[in-house]
């Protein structure tokens, strides 16, 4: 029997980004606490912007940067070489120290409300954040950062670069703990590492960004204006954060849509009941398997989903819902009608296509299509008198020729024999 989600003990990588992130906060602190904070001022501007952000950080599911005002706050204090012309006396360990205890402080009022604390995202944040602060500090304090990029015009290109290598950094984490939390959870089919870094790479091109950009003109502003500097600074990104929050509300509503659209094939007894859900988590963990992420993987998904829609066009029902075992003409017609429908809903062009196209030959389809029909198939089949789902196995591997991709096929037996979603043992 597979252990309940959340019940399995955390992976080795988990535990060493959570233990290093530890050990290094614990440094920062008792040498803070030995030699007292240099520029309370300072310290108290910067400690007050993190703790700020992270309290009016989104939990939303699937967010990249939840607290996007937070992280820049903590990157502009690492970057921080002067203020209003003097140079700074904090050094890396006194960023690290006052970055923890103000995601500390500002945890304490969520944490009384009875909401979850993110361990690996705090993690993350004091890793990376002691990476751009290492990087930085003592070049500044030791006049060397000065000495390589001057004072004058290419002297942003220095925190800018470290920026850069702290962004790839905290894409090299957050896809090390993705793939360990998805170990974790169970879910079948995960992709190689290379994909996962790739796909958090793609994602600092967004809100990271934005988030580096305010992190140097923070510390750059400080530099010159004093401390004050971030309150003015620091609004560009609050309303870039409102944006984002508005866009995620959107998209929330797209998807309680398309969700409501899949069950009404059920509320009319064209497919049988949970046959959407179990099609799209399985065509999901098989994109998984073969390397797609991110938005593909969110293409498919909501394709899968909303693959049998065009069944409401049918007079009479398919008996089970069957559409694998329908002619290749009428399986046409009811992917053409169901993509129609689906550009309707605000799913996106990319997801109208894969429904589309799910039931033309497969060496015509993008892969999305060709795992949404392999899956539809298997639900189908194994529901059939074919010999549950191994029998439904054997015959897709058995239309491999014409009418499924061996690759995907193979796929998705990968993701059974791993007991993931739906046992391939199960009769």
């Amino acid at each position: 029997m597979r252990a309940p989600y959340g019940s399995r003990p955390p992976a080795p990588a988990v535990l060493a980004v959570r233990g290093a992130a530890l050990l290094l906060a614990l440094v920062a602190l008792s040498r803070t606490l030995v030699h007292g904070l240099a520029e309370p001022g300072l310290a108290l501007v910067f400690g007050v912007l993190v703790a700020a952000g992270e309290l009016i950080r989104r939990d939303a599911v699937g967010e990249r940067e939840p607290a996007p005002l937070a992280a820049a706050g903590a990157l502009g204090y690492a970057l921080l070489g002067e203020s209003a012309g003097r140079p700074t006396a904090h050094g890396a360990l006194q960023v690290i120290a006052v970055v923890v205890v103000a995601q500390a402080l500002a945890a304490l009022p969520r944490m009384a409300r009875g909401r979850r604390t993110d361990a690996d995202r705090a993690a993350r944040r004091t890793l990376t954040v002691g990476f751009a602060a290492f990087c930085c500090q003592p070049l500044y304090h030791s006049g060397q950062a000065e000495r390589w990029f001057g004072d004058g015009a290419f002297f942003p290109l220095f925190p800018l670069a470290v920026l850069a290598l702290t962004a790839l950094g905290d894409a090299v984490l957050a896809a090390l703990l993705a793939g360990s939390a998805a170990r974790a959870g169970g879910a079948g089919g995960l992709p190689p590492y290379g994909s996962l870094l790739a796909d958090e790479v793609r994602a600092q091109a967004g809100t990271g960004v934005a988030i580096g950009a305010t992190a140097a003109v923070t510390a750059l502003g400080v530099a010159v204006a004093g401390p004050w500097a971030p309150a003015a600074l620091c609004g560009p990104l609050l309303l870039t954060q409102v944006s984002v929050r508005r866009y995620a509300a959107v998209r929330t509503t797209c998807r309680q849509t398309m969700a409501s659209l899949a069950r009404s094939t059920e509320i009319a007894g064209y497919t049988p009941p949970g046959h959407a859900r179990r099609v799209a988590a399985l065509a999901t963990a098989v994109g998984r398997e073969l390397g797609l992420t991110g938005p593909r993987l969110a293409v498919l998904e909501h394709a899968a989903l909303m693959h049998d829609i065009g069944q409401l066009s049918l007079l009479d029902p398919v008996a089970g819902g069957a559409t694998a075992l329908l002619p290749a003409a009428e399986q046409r017609r009811i992917a053409l009608l169901g993509g129609a429908v689906v550009r309707r809903t605000g799913a996106g062009p990319e997801v109208a296509a894969v429904v589309e196209r799910q039931a033309d030959p497969y060496r015509e389809q993008p892969l999305a299509a060709r795992i949404v029909r392999t899956v539809n198939a298997y639900d189908d089949l194994r529901g059939e008198s074919v010999g549950g789902p191994l029998g439904a196995l054997e015959q897709l591997r058995l239309g491999t020729g014409h009418d499924h991709q061996p690759q995907v096929v193979e796929a998705l037996g990968r993701v059974l024999a791993r007991g993931g979603l739906t046992p391939a043992g199960a009769g």
